[in-house]
């Protein structure tokens, strides 16, 4: 596995460039960055031009706040100021953020991610080619492209594209449209081996070569026995807000824990974030994320699965056990 940073999911944009120089410093083969507080693109940009060898990932940049149009352009741009070093990380986001937050149009997000993602790479072929741009879909229609707007060939080519998945039907439209996967946290490796892993191979034909699985994995580190204390409250806490959304409940299922979710789901329309928190046992604990040695648990659990993975520590943690973990997997 290939080993990545994370930068928090809170940081600023400058933040996440200090982030990303100190990363590569530290000898991480990719670094990720977030869309939450600040928008993804300008914080990569700036960590493309402080860096030179890193991965740099958008992990991810929320596809249907925007058109496939303004993505191009983007991608485009940070893979020439990355000099062909950016991986474009795409995901739907969920109904409520993408029509109140956004106010932007929400419907069948599968079969409208796939149309995204060929709409972007008829763009860049149109780039590529100079061919007349005649991209005509359901969701979206892009049939201009005149010289002044048209940056021309990428002289490293066109990023790759990842998109963020956990439901078999997006994961299949990954495996069918993109060159790699995101997988969701909230996983464990029966969900990767019996759901994940077989939809993509379904998708692809049964070949999974030159397709990257990428995975941001739970874990639980601390300096002593009170750091753990608190790192495994914080995950719990995790835990239990990510599986109180119906998207995810699949994965829940599949380890028996249905009615978990419904329960968090009722208790999160209340915000009752403690109550919730108290309900992950820590039976659901070591499923989803991986305690105690974390190099050997990542290894042993995620070492036939995935290709990438990151480090995620919803809690305040010394970078230098962050770096311990990453030497250990090398």
């Amino acid at each position: 596995m290939l080993v990545d940073f994370a930068a928090d999911v809170a940081a600023t944009p400058i933040e996440v460039e200090a982030a990303a120089v100190s990363a590569e410093k530290d000898g991480y083969d990719g670094f990720g960055a977030a869309e939450t507080r600040h928008d993804v693109f300008p914080a990569l940009a700036l960590a493309a031009r402080a860096t030179s060898r890193i991965t740099l990932q958008s992990a991810i940049a929320v596809a249907f706040a925007r058109n496939p149009m303004n993505v191009a352009v983007l991608a485009n741009d940070l893979q020439l100021i990355g000099e062909g070093r950016f991986q474009l990380g795409l995901g739907s986001q969920v109904k409520p953020h993408i029509e109140r937050r956004f106010a932007m149009p929400w419907s069948r997000p599968a079969a409208r991610m796939e149309e995204f993602v060929r709409a972007l790479r008829a763009i860049w072929q149109a780039w590529d080619t100079g061919d007349r741009l005649a991209f005509r879909g359901e969701f979206y229609r892009h049939t201009l492209m005149t010289d002044f707007f048209d940056p021309g060939p990428n002289p490293y080519g066109n990023p790759p594209v990842l998109l963020a998945a956990v439901g078999e039907l997006m994961t299949r439209t990954a495996g069918r449209v993109a060159d790699g996967l995101l997988v969701h946290p909230l996983t464990s490796a029966a969900y990767l081996s019996e759901r994940t892993r077989p939809a993509l191979r379904e998708a692809r034909g049964g070949d999974l070569s030159d397709f990257t699985v990428c995975l941001s994995a739970m874990v639980v580190l601390g300096a002593d026995e009170a750091a753990r204390s608190r790192a495994e409250q914080a995950v719990k806490g995790q835990i239990a807000f990510y599986a109180s959304t119906p998207s995810y409940r699949a994965v829940l299922e599949l380890h028996g824990w249905g009615e978990l979710a419904d329960q968090l789901n009722a208790l999160s329309r209340r915000q009752a974030w403690a109550e919730m928190t108290a309900l992950i046992s820590d039976e659901v604990l070591d499923t989803f994320a991986v305690t105690g040695d974390v190099a050997a648990g990542l290894r042993d659990r995620f070492g036939s699965l995935v290709d990438r993975i990151s480090l995620y520590t919803p809690y305040e943690i010394d970078a230098a056990l962050i770096a311990q973990v990453r030497r250990q997997l090398a």
